[in-house]
């Protein structure tokens, strides 16, 4: 429609133009043949066009901002509810966990919980910041300041168009008062014609100043606010991000430290490369031979916390928990200890465990 317009108006001029071309040369019209090739009204003119074409542009550019905006506003908080859904599964996870191969998985789930929590909350604080930077684009598209702008330039534009109507009206008038000599009825009305052309003129020069000057106002503003509003996106976006990777730095640094605990934990010894568990003739001094290849350590009870699991493969071993205490009461030199955890007694890899001197007595309270 404003390009129609635009249109519609340069063919106007052409036409005014060619007219009063016609009516110079078949009778003339004195001074008029001037009221639109003076080079500062056309300057005037193709300036406030341009204003006209920027500030439009620039209003279409701040409105697909806001649209951009609160699209992205709306996934992200999708992302939002997603991202807070799996926190909160993760924290039922480790909180309910009862693997009985350890607990590593567990607190895994806990600090990606903690850290997905914290990722959620700065990104509803950038999409906040967004909603404010929508929100003052939108107030500019449809604030007064451009409204009124464009309204001065719409009344410039129609009073032009009522000058170039004039105009050929005076350029007729003095061509009939050029055929009719002494004729005071054509005289009057030409002097008429006359005034209220210079009437529009008049008008025409102030009121396309003001709307030059308007028009470069509102241009200016918004190619300032625009540019400044992008520029808050931009430091809304790096903020969350930098914020998001350090939260993600230091997630992956506890899990793969704990990958590393684990990992640099005795490895279980296996059956059919290690020597089983002292029998039974020997645990309790009943020897077929004087001679014993694996002595059994006579030594004091001592606590000791299992910092590896192990699963017991016959009647006269235990199982362990990562975790779990218990009373040590006997070692053998072969790799393995006796002793009893939870009101159960067995053999198990010396290795898994490791001596505490000092247990709360809550941990205690498990062990028998």
């Amino acid at each position: 429609m404003e390009a129609l317009k635009k249109q519609a108006s340069k063919l106007r001029e052409q036409v005014a133009r060619q007219q009063q071309a016609v009516l110079k040369q078949f009778g003339g019209y004195g001074a008029y043949d001037n009221v639109f090739t003076d080079e500062a009204e056309i300057q005037q003119h193709q300036r406030l066009e341009k204003l006209f074409t920027s500030t439009r542009a620039a209003k279409h550019f701040q409105r697909d901002i806001v649209r951009g905006v609160e699209g992205y506003i709306v996934t992200g908080f999708k992302q939002v509810e997603t991202g807070t859904k799996l926190s909160e599964d993760s924290k039922k996870y480790g909180a309910e966990n009862t693997c009985t191969s350890g607990s590593t998985l567990s607190k895994a789930a806990m600090c990606i919980s903690k850290a997905w929590f914290q990722m959620e909350k700065e990104r509803k604080e950038m999409l906040s910041s967004l909603g404010q930077v929508a929100e003052s684009l939108r107030a500019m598209v449809m604030g007064a300041p451009l409204e009124d702008a464009r309204h001065l330039a719409q009344r410039y534009d129609r009073i032009r168009q009522e000058a170039e109507a004039q105009a050929v009206e005076v350029s007729k008038r003095q061509m009939r008062a050029r055929e009719s000599p002494g004729n005071s009825d054509i005289y009057s009305k030409l002097e008429g014609a006359e005034s209220k052309l210079r009437e529009l003129k008049s008008n025409m020069g102030r009121l396309g100043k003001e709307a030059v000057v308007a028009m470069a106002s509102v241009e200016a503003d918004q190619q300032r606010t625009t540019l400044e509003k992008l520029i808050t996106v931009v430091k809304c976006e790096r903020a969350y991000h930098q914020k998001v990777l350090q939260i993600l730095e230091q997630l992956e640094k506890e899990m793969v430290s704990e990958r590393q605990r684990v990992e640099g934990a005795p490895l279980p010894v296996m059956l059919n490369s290690a020597a089983p568990p002292p029998p039974y003739e020997e645990i309790n001094g009943m020897h077929d031979s004087p001679t014993i290849s694996q002595p059994i350590k006579t030594m004091e009870y001592f606590l000791a916390e299992v910092i590896q699991s192990f699963q017991a493969e016959s009647d006269v071993e235990l199982d362990l928990s990562v975790g779990d205490f218990l009373v040590v009461r006997k070692l053998s030199s072969n790799g393995w200890a006796e002793g009893e955890c939870r009101g159960k007694a067995g053999w198990f890899p010396s290795d898994f465990i490791e001596r505490r001197e000092h247990v709360l007595a809550s941990k205690v309270a498990h062990v028998f």
